[in-house]
């Protein structure tokens, strides 16, 4: 789960991490308002969306005057963003950051992430902050430090001073910088954290040390755990479908492919998927619904799926172990009767009760004549691409 910049801010405020002021607008005319109330210094106008690039795609604007703060907030309340990481559809913008402009002298990068490579958290610094931090690695990737966290312990204090060194900190400002890692490591493992980055970390002029910038993704697994932090979330920076799915418990991500995928299990799913490729067809998504199939379940998916215009046929593949297979047939057909199948609906069911599964949607064969019955997974690929060919 993700969380705007205004709201990881605010976190890490309250875990000690020194940030900069800063007020959020809804309106053009709040943007001026708060410009005024911050001395009518230079200011900064930061869009406030679930994606990078912002400062290329014109949504970070630094301005000298009230008019400039309205003029600014306008342009991105009015415009979706558009950058490399949203697509070219873009992502709406309802709020904004309006902060003072910081006099700044050098800029770092602080981040807590995941190394999957190395099983272990992992925290990067660089001491050329300011930019995306893949652009670091690529373009000289001995700048890129890394420091492997305790998996119970988490960063260690003589690891935060030794970085604080090797990042060039001296006298007061590494101990400062050496707290500052320290308390980013309690918040990433306090709120489950995925992600916990700065960047910039700043060095002013006058010798203070300042997150400007801060994004935090959190463990969706985790957060029954984090009631407080799960109310932060902005579904407007999500696609429908993702919040439907997850609302409903499925596992979903939309593909650029024509046959949707209703499958149990993430292994399964990716067979299924792999099948329909190799049979020349392209899946539409990738949808786990989970290890028991309700009807309730098994409505919502196909309602999901059908939500896509680019679907022409549905490929469902489940093994009956959990939830048996009668008990699934049911639920399909429950859902046919429902929602009505407009497009071709290739059935492959393997495990418990299997036959009477067949039986059942043999029965519902004249009442929902797209539905197809499979006897196995390299069958039920084929029947799918020639019901849609």
């Amino acid at each position: 789960m993700k969380i705007h910049e205004y709201q990881a801010r605010r976190i890490l405020s309250e875990n000690g991490i020194p940030v900069p002021a800063g007020e959020t607008v809804l309106q053009p005319e709040e943007a001026s308002i708060i410009f005024k109330k911050f001395g009518g210094q230079m200011c900064v106008v930061k869009a406030q969306v679930y994606a990078g690039g912002r400062g290329k795609a014109g949504f970070v604007k630094l301005v000298k005057t009230a008019e400039e703060a309205r003029d600014a907030a306008k342009f991105m309340l009015t415009h979706r963003m558009v950058s490399p990481q949203t697509g070219p559809e873009g992502v709406p913008v309802n709020v904004l950051l309006v902060a003072p402009g910081v006099d700044i002298a050098r800029e770092y990068y602080i981040g807590i992430t995941i190394d999957r490579s190395h099983n272990t958290v992992t925290m990067i610094a660089s001491a050329e902050g300011g930019v995306e931090i893949e652009e670091v690695a690529a373009r000289s990737p001995e700048k890129v430090l890394k420091v492997p966290l305790h998996p119970l312990l988490g960063l260690q204090g003589y690891q935060a001073r030794e970085l604080a060194y090797r990042l060039g900190f001296e006298g007061k400002l590494a101990g400062e910088a050496a707290k500052l890692m320290m308390n980013l490591s309690k918040v990433f493992y306090k709120t489950d954290a995925s992600l916990a980055e700065i960047n910039p970390l700043v060095v002013t002029r006058d010798g203070q040390l300042l997150a400007i910038d801060a994004k935090i993704s959190f463990d969706d697994s985790a957060m029954f755990r984090h009631k407080e932090l799960e109310v932060l979330a902005d579904e407007t920076q999500e696609k429908p479908l993702d919040v439907r799915a997850r609302k409903a418990d499925l596992n979903y991500i939309a593909l650029d492919g024509t046959i949707g995928c209703l499958v149990n299990g993430a292994g399964l799913a990716m067979a299924t998927m792999d099948i329909i490729k190799l049979h020349g067809a392209e899946p539409a998504n990738f949808l786990d619904v989970g290890g028991s199939v309700t009807s309730e379940g098994a409505v919502e998916a196909f309602k999901i799926i059908l939500s896509d215009p680019k679907v022409k046929g549905i490929l469902v593949n489940i093994f009956g172990g959990i939830a048996k297979c009668d008990l699934i047939a049911e639920a399909l057909v429950t859902a046919g009767k429902e929602i009505g199948f407009k497009v071709p609906v290739v059935v492959r069911l393997e495990g418990t009760n299997v036959e009477r599964a067949r039986e059942i949607l043999a029965n519902a064969k004249a009442e929902l004549p797209t539905l197809i019955a499979a006897t196995d997974l390299t069958d039920a690929a084929k029947k799918m691409v020639a019901a849609v060919a």
